[in-house]
């Protein structure tokens, strides 16, 4: 009878410690929480959550959920903790261009374009450059993006393999904030670098459709003092079928990401009002261009974010092992000595980025905040030049460490202590030195 008792008291032990574990009154940052919201924002049910899907609106209703359950307040501004824009998406409708006389496949041209109808003769006064066979395309490339003038860019057939690369992918439209603003560039792959004649003819048509971030925040003593954590919740949704499955359902990329921001957001709400403004947002549009954290960026003065956690792929264990992660753009401001510094003598590590040739700085969300001057950092632990599954339908729940991800983001939360305190301050990034 006696064991009986004792075997009763210790199976409601269990079942109140594993219901406890969801408690926003003693939230841990326990495995079963990340497990849970990592299969619901990773289900196929959510299609892989693209950009103007209904997969990426069931997504943005789980973390607003989530962020409710918490008792998050709402940013600045908002009655609720969807932050909505409306955007305008761009595609091409008709092309017709000429070189001397001759008429150019349009798989031999492609643009950046920023007006619906673009008319242009050599009597236009539209600067024309050129790209020889000598010249880096790449290179070349971005020197032309980075001017604001409107071009014609002719391109030597030497280029013909990497241009036909840039051609499919700016070929898909685009997404833009205002229409009729700003400059176009048209590229031509020619044999003739130097007409005296060309006529362009383009026609674009946009479609207004919305998006939304979401985010939520816990105000502090200094309150204009903001500790940012974020991650992206969309993904590319649905691609080539492989092995009768045609869904991306990004867990890694970067649902992972997402379920810490979540994770952590219960963490320092349980830890009461923090000394600085903390706040925590689900980026959209990230996989088609920032756009999301273009908004968001907008929409407060840079200047007070004191630090930007921006949390991606940390669902696999980095090269130097499970209980390690990287930050990328290490050296351009103090962030990631701050946190190798708070996380002495556990058994967690972080250090700089093992993969610089990659540019991963700017192929996250951190880069927007970063272009400001923000201490604006990307946490991962993903060893991206090998991993099988990025951008590919088997980036699904079973390929997780979970255990992994979920002792990374308590270091996480660990390493943040210091900054969210007001104890540490990282270094500004240097505006200038971001491209």
């Amino acid at each position: 009878m006696k064991n009986t008792f004792k075997k009763a008291l210790t199976l409601i032990v269990l079942v109140f410690s594993y219901f406890s574990a969801y408690s926003q009154e003693d939230f841990d940052i326990n495995i079963q929480y990340v497990e849970k919201q990592l299969k619901a924002l990773s289900s196929d049910e959510l299609r892989g959550r693209k950009v103007f899907s209904e997969g990426i609106e069931k997504a943005a209703n789980i973390i607003a959920d989530d962020f409710k359950d918490t008792g998050l307040s709402y940013l600045p501004g908002l009655s609720s903790y969807r932050q909505e824009f409306v955007i305008y998406s761009m595609s091409l409708a008709e092309i017709n261009i000429s070189i001397a006389g001759k008429t150019i496949e349009q798989q031999n041209t492609f643009g950046l374009f920023n007006q619906t109808e673009i008319t242009w003769t050599q009597e236009s006064g539209i600067e024309i450059t050129s790209i020889t066979n000598e010249q880096n395309f790449q290179e070349s490339f971005s020197k032309v993006q980075g001017t604001d003038k409107s071009t014609i860019v002719l391109v030597d057939k030497a280029h013909e393999v990497i241009f036909n690369r840039y051609q499919q992918y700016f070929s898909r439209g685009g997404i833009k904030f205002e229409k009729d603003k700003g400059s176009s560039t048209v590229y031509i792959l020619t044999d003739n670098l130097s007409p005296e004649k060309y006529a362009i003819n383009i026609l674009n048509t946009y479609e207004e459709k919305s998006l939304a971030n979401v985010g939520g925040m816990i105000e502090g003593n200094r309150k204009d003092e903001i500790v940012l954590f974020s991650a992206h919740y969309d993904h590319i949704g649905i691609q080539k079928e492989v092995d009768g499955d045609s869904i991306a359902n990004g867990a890694n990329d970067d649902a992972s990401g997402t379920t810490a921001v979540m994770a952590l957001a219960k963490y320092f709400k349980e830890k009461g009002k923090p000394e600085r403004s903390i706040y925590f947002v689900a980026f959209t549009a990230e996989e088609v261009g920032g756009y999301g954290s273009q908004y968001f960026s907008k929409q407060l003065n840079p200047d007070q974010i004191v630090a930007m956690f921006n949390i991606e792929m940390i669902g696999k264990p980095a090269v130097e092992g499970p209980n390690t992660a990287w930050i990328t753009g290490f050296e351009r401001s103090s962030f990631g000595e701050l946190l190798q510094k708070s996380v002495e003598g556990t058994a967690y590590k972080f250090y700089a980025d093992p993969y610089p040739t990659q540019n991963l700085f700017y192929r996250s969300d951190n880069a927007t905040l970063a272009r400001l001057g923000v201490p604006a950092h990307s946490i991962s632990t993903t060893p991206i030049d090998v991993d099988k599954d990025y951008h590919q339908v088997s980036d699904e729940f079973e390929t997780i460490d979970t255990t992994h991800m979920t002792n990374t983001i308590k270091a996480i939360a660990a390493a943040a202590e210091g900054i969210v305190s007001g104890k540490d301050t990282p270094t500004r990034v240097d505006k200038s030195s971001v491209d």
